[in-house]
Parts: C-alpha cells; sequence; structure tokens
C-alpha cells in the first residue's frame, strides 16, 4: 500500500522519482493536442474516487483531467454528497469506497480525517489538501522550479506572508529536497515549531525573519500565498491585512532577490494584495507554469501510489 499522504513521510528517492517521472510526462505530451491520451494508459480500468470537502479549481481540475488523460476515470464527490465522518464513521467510509474505486484523492479540513481515511483504506490515498498541509502543490513547484533553474537543492526560498499549510510542506519539500528556506511573516502567523524543526533537523537552513527586505536578499525563489480563507471572517480579513501589508510582494521586494530569482503563487491570488499584478505578470512570474505542473506531477504521484 502506497500513499502519498505529505513530503515528509515519502522517501526522498521516491520523491525525486514522482519529479523525474512529472517531467517525462510534460515532455512527452509537448506539442501534441490536450485531448490527447498518455499512450501507456496506466489507468485504463482503474476507477479513481476525488473527495472534496472544500471548494477546489486547480486540484479538482489537474486531478480529474490527470486521470482522464491516463485512460481512468473519476467519481467526483463533495462533503455534502457523503457526509464524511457525520453519518458514517471516516472509517467505515473508507472500507467501503475500497471496495468500489482503486485509488482516493481527498481534499479536507482537519488532517484526521487524511489520516483515518488511509489508515482504514485498502486502496492508496493522496493528500489533496488538508488545513495543515499541500504536498502536491509543493511537489509542482519543486518541479518547476527545476525545469527554470535547475537542481533546487542548496537554493534559497523565501516564504512571505502566513505560516499556512502551503509553508508547511515547503518545510518538508526543504528537508527532503536539501534546499534552505527563510519564513519573512509577523509573529502571530508563524509556522508550526515542529515543522521548522523537521527541516532544520535535517540539516537544512531554516531561518524567520520579520523585515521582507532583508529576508529576500539573495533569494532564489520568493513564494507568496493568499493572506485570507474564505472562511474568513471580515473582522479577521481586516486584521490579517494589517499584519501582513508589510510582506506583500512587488518590484521593490523582487529586486532585493538574485537578479534571476523566480516567483511563485499557488493561486488563486488576490491581485494587489499579497503580490501586485506587475510581478504576477512579470518576467520573474512562473505562476502558471507553476499551475500546469499540477496537473503532471498530480498525474506522476498516481502512478506512484499504484505502482504504475
Amino acid at each position: 500500500m502506497t500513499h502519498f499522504l505529505d513530503i515528509h513521510k515519502t522517501n526522498p528517492s521516491d520523491l525525486r522519482q514522482i519529479i523525474d517521472t512529472a517531467r517525462d510526462i510534460k515532455d512527452a505530451r509537448h506539442g501534441r493536442p490536450k485531448s490527447a491520451l498518455d499512450d501507456d494508459q496506466p489507468l485504463a480500468g482503474h476507477m479513481v474516487a476525488l473527495i472534496f470537502e472544500k471548494p477546489s479549481t486547480r486540484t479538482r481540475v489537474s486531478f480529474d483531467v490527470g486521470v482522464r488523460q491516463m485512460g481512468g476515470q473519476t467519481m467526483v464527490l463533495s462533503g455534502a454528497d457523503m457526509q464524511l465522518g457525520h453519518g458514517e464513521t471516516i472509517a467505515d467510509t473508507a472500507r467501503v469506497l475500497s471496495r468500489y474505486v482503486d485509488l482516493i484523492m481527498i481534499r479536507t479540513f482537519d488532517e484526521s480525517v487524511l489520516t483515518e481515511m488511509a489508515e482504514y483504506a485498502d486502496v492508496p490515498v493522496i493528500n489533496g489538501l488538508t488545513d495543515r498541509t499541500h504536498p502536491c502543490q509543493i511537489m509542482a513547484d519543486v518541479m518547476t522550479y527545476e525545469e527554470h533553474r535547475g537542481p533546487i537543492a542548496g537554493k534559497k526560498v523565501v516564504w512571505t506572508g502566513d505560516g499556512n499549510n502551503v509553508c508547511a510542506s515547503f518545510l518538508h519539500a526543504a528537508a527532503q529536497f536539501k534546499f534552505d528556506l527563510t519564513f519573512a511573516g509577523p509573529s502571530q502567523l508563524d509556522p508550526e515549531g515542529e515543522f521548522v524543526k523537521l527541516a532544520r533537523d535535517a540539516g537544512c537552513k531554516i531561518s524567520i525573519e520579520r523585515d521582507a527586505d532583508k529576508a529576500v536578499q539573495g533569494a532564489d525563489l520568493v513564494v507568496a500565498d493568499t493572506w485570507v480563507s474564505m472562511h474568513d471572517a471580515q473582522s479577521a480579513r481586516e486584521r490579517r491585512h494589517n499584519m501582513l501589508r508589510p510582506y506583500q510582494v512587488n518590484a521593490a521586494l523582487m529586486a532585493q532577490a538574485e537578479p534571476d530569482a523566480l516567483f511563485m503563487h499557488c493561486l488563486p491570488a488576490h491581485r494587489e494584495e499579497e503580490v501586485t499584478s506587475e510581478v504576477m505578470d512579470g518576467p520573474q512570474s512562473v505562476i502558471f507554469d507553476e499551475a500546469e505542473n499540477r496537473l503532471h506531477a498530480q498525474k506522476a504521484i498516481m502512478k506512484f501510489c499504484l505502482g504504475k
């Protein structure tokens, strides 16, 4: 049973295999019609359950398209469809779904839903996102950096803003891919100490910096994310904006980084809030390559989980 639950729970050699496979998948499709399916059809005859307790654009479309391109079929389920963990235990849901499908991807709130699903499922489970981590996104990000600038090992990544679930998976990736990471944000939104320690224990230089200009000096990659969640109340949104305004990624901030530094954002972005349009649409931005690579990275993850 091969799950993909978090980057730090997957061997570095397997992570490298996933990235290499993703690049091969992308290269093989270069210049071909977008409707064309992969030649080997590794998911032919396979059914994949895509479970969404949280709304989604990129995760839903990229997984659905990826399964179909590899010859499989999808069953898209919402939390409302299943009443996950309410009318039936997660363990029983996992046992039942395992009788119907060959692979489960779940995008949920509480990490415990993911871990319980994986514990009781008889088929592989993929973490499409939890409130704590977002590993599929960061696999796409590593792939994107490396296709533009070569190996990410030894590079300096700067995360600006909120030490959220995407930041957590960047810390996991630092430990596994051996790059350094600087967090630039207010103390109230620091990343989890457990994840900072994990990366430091792996020999990575992990820094916490309150001055955004100082943080991005020498950066090879600058990353931002939204300042507010779709679930935040208006009062919380205003507080967050006040705290995070000094960490906006704009042209002046990017000028402090290395001349060939890249900018990433997992999207959706709130233009002129966490990042300006000048940066998003500028020459250092690779946000749309990053979004496309969710498709290729997740196809490689699915192949890895199914032993294909």
